[in-house]
């Protein structure tokens, strides 16, 4: 069973890889409020969807005093292509042995088409200046995520 984090949990620290290859960590956002997204495979339909919304929005998130990060199992050089295609402007990450995505919990079982298997659960948490989760959801919808997030932030 997955383990899921709710608001006032320490937010698991990482280090990831980003489409370039250079390292990122959570600490290097210390001090800025932090949304950290997950999603199954970049360049799909609702991975698109999902991370042009996120761009399109990045600069009321930055003004609200958010910065966003993407994080899915694609090698960096999958996220390269994706984030050129895309024109995204934000660090997108690869977890490629999964192990971020179940530390916060968005790693588990999953049900399609009758088939039950073990993958990435669309997520979102945001997590504080102190590294500390303020909202955790989990099981997300691709489209309109971005704009019910504003809504449960209050930031419309």
């Amino acid at each position: 069973m997955t383990t899921t984090l709710t608001a006032g949990d320490t937010a698991p620290a990482f280090t990831l890889q980003d489409a370039n290859g250079d390292d990122v960590s959570l600490g290097d956002y210390r001090g800025r409020r932090v949304i950290v997204y997950f999603y199954p495979k970049a360049a799909t339909p609702g991975c698109t969807t999902q991370a042009c919304d996120f761009r399109d929005n990045l600069a009321r998130f930055t003004a609200d005093g958010f910065a966003v990060l993407g994080i899915s199992p694609d090698a960096p050089t999958a996220l390269a292509r994706f984030t050129d295609k895309q024109e995204l402007t934000f660090p997108l990450l690869s977890d490629q042995d999964h192990s971020v995505a179940e530390a916060y919990g968005a790693w588990g079982e999953k049900k399609n088409y009758g088939k039950t298997y073990e993958g990435l659960i669309r997520s979102t948490v945001v997590v504080d200046a102190q590294g500390v989760v303020e909202l955790a959801q989990y099981n997300v919808r691709a489209k309109g995520h971005v704009a019910k997030l504003r809504r449960d932030l209050h930031l419309d």
